[in-house]
């Protein structure tokens, strides 16, 4: 069985929780704050970024 890199039996890697963890506070910016844009729309834009820098 391939346990990964670091041990991880199936959980979340390290990536996958810092766009989860990062999008989500973008989001909840947005709706504190509407005049940042719409929320939905930095949330996905901040979460697709990441994800491109760290392919």
């Amino acid at each position: 069985m391939n346990n990964g890199e670091n041990g991880n039996m199936g959980g979340l890697d390290l990536r996958t929780a810092l766009l989860l963890f990062v999008g989500g506070a973008a989001t909840y910016i947005a709706f504190i704050h509407p005049a940042f844009g719409i929320a939905i729309l930095v949330g996905v834009g901040v979460m697709t970024i990441l994800h491109i820098l760290l392919k």
